[in-house]
């Protein structure tokens, strides 16, 4: 059986990198700053400033009853843009698929190492990487969506007890995106790494490499012993005819 530990070098780089990019993509999907809204609004929202997250919309005032104000946002609430709707959506199956990825490249690593069959190990590294670029895919959608929405200043129908206009004074994209499009991008090199996975085509060992002397070698060799042998037991010509 072929040594497979030295084979995996890459695809344990893939899996590292794979964990990563799905922490980053995991985390993104709770943080408030996908979009960055300048309101004129300043009475209330301390600034003019509030975030859009993909699960509340949330600003700072120094006249309500707490210093951060964040009000949710449901899939299920009809003022829910479609880009906000499908994040919610797109970051859920992500997070699940990304566990499952980085299962399977793990087990994939770990069998590699130990030295099973490369059968199962290529298998496994194939559906991780497949389920890596899922991820990505999952993950840029919403990304690339909500940024576009920002681009062209689209707005969101918030009920009065946000507090937010529907349009903002302008709007910029926000850290949330520029993370998951980093996470996405560490998620489909980490794919790639795991995708070109070839298990070790088995060698057989020569002369040289194994340190035993080569088999015709050894059979003269052998032969030359017993002639040589023979050689000794006969009595010498010379002796004979002195005696004679």
């Amino acid at each position: 059986m072929a040594y497979l530990a030295k084979s995996v070098h890459r695809q344990f780089v893939g899996l590292v990198l794979g964990f990563v990019g799905w922490i980053m993509m995991a985390s993104i999907s709770g943080v408030n700053d996908w979009r960055i809204w300048y309101v004129d609004n300043t009475t209330v929202i301390t600034g003019g400033l509030a975030w859009v997250g993909v699960w509340r919309a949330c600003f700072n005032s120094h006249i309500l009853d707490s210093a951060e104000i964040c009000k949710s946002i449901s899939l299920t609430d009809s003022f829910t843009p479609p880009e906000i709707a499908a994040a919610q959506v797109l970051c859920m199956t992500a997070i699940g698929v990304g566990v499952v990825a980085n299962l399977l490249a793990g087990y994939a690593v770990r069998n590699a190492i130990l030295g099973v069959d490369g059968g199962h190990v290529r298998l496994a590294f194939v559906m991780a990487g497949s389920l890596y670029w899922l991820t990505a895919v999952c993950t840029l959608v919403p990304v690339i969506w909500n940024m576009s929405s920002v681009l062209a200043n689209l707005t969101i129908d918030f009920p009065p007890d946000f507090y937010l206009p529907s349009a903002p004074v302008k709007q910029e994209v926000g850290p949330g995106i520029g993370f998951g499009i980093g996470s996405a991008c560490l998620l489909i090199v980490s794919g790639l790494l795991l995708l070109c996975y070839r298990y070790p085509k088995t060698k057989m060992p020569t002369s040289g490499e194994t340190g035993l002397f080569d088999e015709s070698l050894r059979d003269e060799g052998f032969l030359g012993v017993i002639k040589e042998s023979m050689d000794e037991g006969k009595i010498n010509a010379a002796y004979e005819s002195d005696n004679h």
